[in-house]
């Protein structure tokens, strides 16, 4: 193997490398270089001195060594020397943020204690401007816009050692062009300005509102096409180079010819009048209207306002147009709109009627009608006749009704000349539609009918085999008295006025309730059942009679003139009232005299045998007010005694034994006959010698009063 080499010396030039120096040694043939970082190391094989091992980190120390090496092997290691790599270069972002500077950024660098930054133009203009910091930006201000710049940028460490250096070529943004001049020309906009230094591109802008136009030139012009009437565009350049754009210039306003006008409406404001009116135009200062007839004469009218007045005549064509003016020119045309006016009114037509709903108009022919157009109008009904012929009739016109009658003249470029005076034609009046037939009270009954007719009268008629009722009205509704009960009739009705009468209305049918009954008769059948009678009502086929009191009610239905009433409660006073039916359900509520139903029958009624031969008869009293009579009746004899008021008891003496009595303890009044339904109970009394024995009761007596 060949001898040792000794290092004569190891330094660094660039961040990632170490040059070494060293003696040759006879036979070797090749050298490695060896680069250690702690534990980490990195081998190079060079030819001979120097040699240079790279791929190192920045601001680093390493040991170095450096072994021979020919076909026998390598020598050992020569002693180290330590060496130190440079600092790494800053990596440089650059802009231009304006059109005279330039703006550096960098991160920090491992080790470096400062920087140094210089700038010169790349044509070798000028004079270099150089920056030492320790932060980690810049800005140079006061450059030259759109110049090319070369910048270069190292750190140094601690000891001054300066590192790698980094070099990047910037242009500066361009100033805004100068000079910018703004011409109009048939609807385009040409822009034109002196260039600027260092710009590539140009873009010139045209805003009018939320609208922008834009044109993109490499030269000095540009034309911005398609304006918009009526609009104010502010007009700016801007320059453009790779670094960025410059300011826009300031902008130049300028104004653009009026729109056409618009909305442009054309009336006859009055007869022989055209008014021609049309919606206000941006930046137009005035308008002139031109109006040209059919015959050839023209005239126009020049105002600021936006409508103008122009004399007219029936039958004639009109042709308008509208222009609006400012500094910049005259609007483009707009519609041009023709106008015809309507045909004349035809003159001294005359209406007759030939019959109720139909009339003939008539009228002499008119210059430049194409059509007639006879019109019957009242309220919302609309009658026409159209014809070429000066006549017209008009049939089904409507009854009360008064027609307002014109006679237009047509023409198909017009239409109908609406001015003409109508003439008047009244109607007979309609006939009444009856709404309603009420009964207000005993044989009156309410008509109500819709009048829609005007100073008309009505006469309304109910007719039956009754006879014929009459009732007059000028109003909706009329009264019919004294109709009799149950009777039916047909009611209508009739409108009579100057124009004449009307047809009679539909019928309506009418029906009278009931009559009723004129004798009512009650009768107590028992002491809870009354019989009620009755005379037959005129036009009742059903009746309802009613009992009642506070006490309650009793309600009988029946077809028959007759009824029985059950739960009739004993001596009390009840109202009777009955409602007759007819066979639709008409109904008439009857009201009667007022009924008392019987005293009530004591009850509990005993017999007691007495000394000497007597009887006595104890009941409980349902009055005890009330006067009663006791009747025994036996195969022996009859006997009958009445005690004082409020006795519930009664004596009688010298009774025969040895027989079986019926015994009735009734109550007694002033309105009628004694009562004959109150219970019946029978005793038996024995005999004790020739004395009363035992007084045995053998039950209720089966026999029924009905």
């Amino acid at each position: 193997a060949p001898d040792i080499p000794v290092i004569d010396q190891a330094y660094s030039k660039l961040s990632n490398s170490i040059t070494v120096e060293w003696r040759a040694v006879p036979g070797a043939t090749s050298y490695m270089l060896t680069a250690q970082d702690g534990d980490s190391f990195i081998e190079t094989v060079v030819k001979n001195s120097p040699g240079t091992v790279t791929g190192l980190k920045p601001a680093t120390l390493y040991r170095i060594t450096i072994r021979s090496i020919n076909s026998g092997g390598k020598s050992q290691p020569s002693p180290f020397r330590k060496a130190k790599t440079v600092l790494a270069a800053p990596i440089l972002s650059v802009s231009s943020p304006s059109c005279d500077s330039i703006a550096l950024s960098w991160k920090a660098v491992y080790m470096a204690a400062g920087f140094s930054v210089s700038l010169m133009r790349s044509d070798g203009l000028g004079r270099m401007l150089r920056e030492n910091t320790t932060n980690t930006s810049l800005i140079f201000t006061n450059l030259d816009p759109g110049t090319l710049y070369t910048i270069k940028a190292y750190a140094w460490n601690a000891n001054g050692m300066p590192g790698d250096d980094f070099t990047y070529n910037q242009r500066t943004s361009p100033n805004a062009p100068a000079d910018v001049k703004v011409a109009f020309n048939s609807g385009a906009l040409r822009v034109s300005w002196m260039p600027t230094e260092g710009a590539l591109t140009y873009t010139v802008t045209a805003s009018s509102g939320l609208l922008k136009l834009k044109c993109n030139t490499s030269s000095s012009s540009c034309m911005v096409p398609s304006l918009q009437c009526s609009s104010e565009y502010y007009v700016s350049v801007t320059a453009y180079n790779d670094a960025g754009s410059s300011k826009p210039t300031d902008a130049v306003s300028l104004k653009t010819i009026p729109c056409a006008p618009v909305n442009i409406s054309i009336e006859e404001d009055e007869l022989g009048h055209l008014l021609v009116s049309w919606s206000s135009v941006s930046f137009g200062h005035y308008y002139v209207v031109f109006v040209k007839s059919d015959d050839g004469l023209e005239v126009h009218c020049n105002t600021s306002y936006t409508q103008c007045h122009f004399q007219s005549d029936c039958g004639f064509t009109y042709f308008i147009s509208v222009f609006a003016y400012n500094k910049a020119g005259q609007s483009p045309l707009g519609d041009v709109f023709n106008y015809t006016t309507a045909p004349c009114c035809p003159s001294d037509f005359r209406a007759v009627f030939v019959s109720s709903d139909t009339v003939r108009v008539t009228w002499a022919p008119v210059r430049g009608a194409d059509l007639y157009e006879t019109r019957a109008a009242a309220w919302s009904t609309v009658v026409l006749c159209n014809d070429t012929a000066p006549a017209c009739t008009l049939s089904a016109l409507q009854c009360n009704t008064r027609y307002h009658i014109t006679v237009h003249s047509f023409s198909e470029a017009r239409g109908s000349n609406t001015s003409c005076a109508p003439k008047h034609v009244a109607t007979a009046p309609c006939s009444p539609e009856i709404k309603n037939v009420s009964k207000e009270g005993l044989s009156v009954i309410s008509v109500q009918w819709q009048s829609n007719n005007e100073d008309a009268t009505y006469v309304v008629t109910a007719r039956g085999e009754a006879g014929l009722w009459h009732c007059t009205s000028t109003g909706s509704s009329c009264t019919l008295t004294d109709l009799p009960c149950g009777s039916a009739f047909s009611v209508s009705a009739i409108a009579r006025s100057p124009a004449g009468q009307s047809l009679p209305s539909y019928s309506v049918p009418l029906e009278m309730a009931p009559c009723c009954p004129n004798d009512l008769i009650l009768t107590q059948v028992t002491q809870s059942v009354t019989n009620i009678s009755w005379s037959a009502g005129k036009g009742a086929q059903t009746y309802v009679t009613t009992l009642e009191s506070p006490k309650g009610q009793a309600k009988c239905r029946t077809l028959q003139n007759y009824c029985l009433l059950g739960c009739i409660t004993c001596g009390t006073n009840y109202t009777v009232s009955l409602k007759a039916i007819s066979e639709t359900g008409l109904t008439s509520s009857c009201t009667y005299q007022g009924y008392s139903s019987s005293a009530c029958c004591p009850s509990g009624v005993k017999l007691y045998r007495l000394s000497n031969n007597g009887i006595r008869v104890f009941w409980r009293a349902s009055d005890e007010t009330m006067n009663y009579s006791t009747d025994l009746h036996g195969s022996k004899g009859n006997f009958t005694c009445t005690p004082r008021a409020g006795r519930s008891h009664c004596d009688i003496t010298e009774i025969p034994c040895g027989d079986v009595y019926t015994v009735v303890v009734a109550p007694l009044t002033d309105k009628g006959p004694k009562l004959t339904f109150c219970p019946k109970k029978i005793y038996s009394v024995t005999c004790s010698g020739s004395s009363v024995g035992m007084v045995i009761y053998r039950g209720k007596s089966n026999a029924e009063h009905i």
